[in-house]
């Protein structure tokens, strides 16, 4: 199964679009599982079993876990391969922003798809399609593009006015036509669009039809839900996969943080169906 069909299955099966950030700070995770072995994924398992039939999606990032080195790594496979036997019709997205030269590619397509067996990526535009072949040439797995991202600064760059052809446009909408015109020819491919930018997610949206977008923003960044909904679904209805991570993950540092995960995971999924 394809990361889109696979990711359109779980939608239509848990009636979400909801993506919890597995974000897991080793600094903000509750004291008393510091003790465990193995405290991230204690942690990520615990959240994963009382919110898995409410979401579309897990997005562990990166970095939460490579700044531990070893044991970081490790609590990542083990997060990665207990989502997959334990819920394998859940997608597993690596938020890990890669994007380097080809050969390089190769190397960091092996840990992520083979290595870690996840469904997708978030990767940068920056080096150009050449470079990220690598990452498109696996049909079964996703590759999701930097677009317009959720961040105060992300203008800096992303709003650059350029000249194409006859008309100009900003440099975020040349990379969602590039991507949706010329890198999805395998059809894996999808963008990243924070939830805080609702003007310019409803142009991408616009440009790219009903390719899927990630949706950083809605919890803890403050994204408005309703005119998120409204600017970023596709014609279905869906084709977003929007993310919280810190406003679900960590919305209790005591012994009821997952059930307070629940609850919140639960209030966000309602929430998001209501403007569906």
């Amino acid at each position: 199964m394809t990361f889109q069909q696979k990711l359109v299955a779980t939608v239509a099966k848990n009636n979400s679009l909801l993506c919890v950030g597995l974000d897991s700070d080793i600094e903000k995770i509750p004291k008393h599982l510091l003790k465990k072995r193995y405290p991230q994924f204690c942690f990520n398992k615990a959240i994963i079993d009382v919110t898995a039939g409410l979401v579309c999606a897990y997005k562990p990032n990166s970095a939460f876990y490579e700044a531990r080195g070893v044991n970081g790594i490790a609590e990542l496979k083990m997060t990665c391969d207990y989502l997959r036997e334990s819920y394998p019709d859940i997608v597993i997205i690596l938020d890990a922003k890669r994007g380097d030269i080809g050969s390089t590619n190769e190397e960091y397509v092996t840990y992520v798809f083979d290595y870690l067996s996840v469904d997708a990526i978030t990767l940068h535009p920056y080096l150009g399609k050449e470079a990220l072949r690598p990452f498109l040439d696996r049909k079964e797995k996703g590759c999701i593009i930097l677009c317009r991202t959720s961040n105060p600064g992300a203008g800096e760059f992303q709003d650059l006015k350029l000249d194409s052809g006859n008309q100009h446009i900003e440099l975020y909408q040349l990379v969602a036509e590039n991507v949706v015109n010329d890198w999805n020819y395998n059809g894996n491919c999808g963008l990243v669009v924070g939830a805080t930018y609702p003007e310019e997610l409803k142009i991408v949206r616009r440009i790219v039809g009903d390719l899927p977008l990630l949706i950083p923003g809605i919890g803890a960044q403050g994204g408005d839900i309703k005119t998120t909904v409204e600017a970023g679904r596709d014609s279905t209805g869906a084709g977003m996969i929007m993310n919280a991570s810190r406003s679900i993950i960590f919305a209790s540092k005591g012994g009821d943080f997952a059930e307070k995960a629940r609850k919140e995971s639960t209030r966000l999924r309602e929430s998001i169906n209501s403007y569906r």
